[in-house]
């Protein structure tokens, strides 16, 4: 009997818990970590790699996905979703900043209801969707000077493009991974890089090179985001969803998600969700959240732990 997709996922927190390197990190909690893993995730006929062990918030997941498509990078449209995932960081900036003890629902209610706070406190820098999309450009403006152009290089656009004009294209790939503006950003991107392929058959696989990843928090949403872009690539360029190749460079569990790594190793994977796309808008920057959907997902209960910032 073929084992359930899951079972990679849970074979691989196993191995982190069991014989990972415990060391120190960036957010001094401390980890376990393994280097260089790889998970493989078939998406034919709308198969998602949703977690079954522990209920995914697959919508929250989708309007991250949609926000960074979008190019944004303030969290005022994520919150005014009420999407918190992305709260903690300008969050603890601005208490450190100010030294005010505010708690993350008051700090989301004055992005939402001021604009001039959004702008200074909401912004997270140059991240992902503004680098997927407005990769900085400079032309030469005469004199030996250079102006910066406002819109940039649309890396999805372009990838869009590829795929149509030329499948066979070894070149289809964005990376969010720009050395000259790291230290702008909030968090440097985990899930760097996308490169797709396409077969001769019209299936569209996409591999995901993530440097950094929490297996607890963030693979779960990593792999659904994928997955997700890669339905609605595959959809805008006439192609359908074929495989999804995860690939980790440090893959890590953090000490205090002990209690929840022990509660998901306990329980096993069942079910088979699919993935259907509603509607397909003209491009790929036109879909919302109302053209997914999830069927068949019946998840085990929520599993809990803190995010590590």
């Amino acid at each position: 009997m073929t084992a359930h997709y899951e079972q990679q996922y849970l074979d691989l927190m196993q191995r982190i818990w069991e014989s990972g390197d415990e060391r120190l990190d960036r957010t001094g909690v401390g980890t376990r970590s393994l280097f260089g893993e790889k998970l493989r995730f078939d998406l034919r006929d709308g198969r998602v790699p949703l977690l079954t062990t522990k209920r995914v918030y697959w919508k929250a997941a989708a309007r991250e996905m949609l926000w960074f498509v979008a190019g944004e990078r303030n969290i005022r449209p994520l919150v005014e979703q009420g999407v918190h995932i992305w709260t903690d960081w300008p969050l603890d900036a601005y208490r450190r900043a100010t030294g005010e003890d505010i708690d993350r629902d008051a700090f989301e209610a004055r992005i939402i209801a001021d604009d001039e706070f959004a702008a200074r406190w909401g912004d997270l820098g140059p991240v992902y969707g503004a680098q997927w999309r407005h990769w900085p450009k400079y032309e030469d403006a005469g004199d030996g000077l250079w102006r910066r152009d406002e819109q940039g290089i649309d890396q999805l656009a372009a990838l869009v493009r590829s795929l149509r004009e030329n499948p066979a294209s070894r070149r289809h790939l964005f990376t969010g991974w720009n050395v000259a503006e790291i230290d702008g950003m909030a968090l440097p991107p985990c899930h760097m890089t996308y490169q797709f392929h396409v077969t001769s058959d019209g299936g569209l696989s996409c591999l995901l090179f993530q440097r950094s990843c929490d297996v607890a928090l963030g693979l779960p949403f990593n792999l659904f985001g994928a997955s997700m872009l890669t339905a609605m690539l595959a959809a805008q360029t006439g192609l359908y969803p074929r495989e999804l190749v995860w690939s980790g460079g440090d893959v890590h569990l953090y000490l205090n998600h002990h209690d929840l790594v022990r509660e998901q190793l306990s329980r096993s994977p069942a079910g088979d969700p699919r993935l259907r796309l509603l509607r397909n808008p003209e491009s790929l920057f036109g879909y919302r959240i109302e053209d997914f959907a999830v069927d068949d997902y019946a998840p085990q209960a929520h599993i809990s732990a803190p995010v590590a910032v």
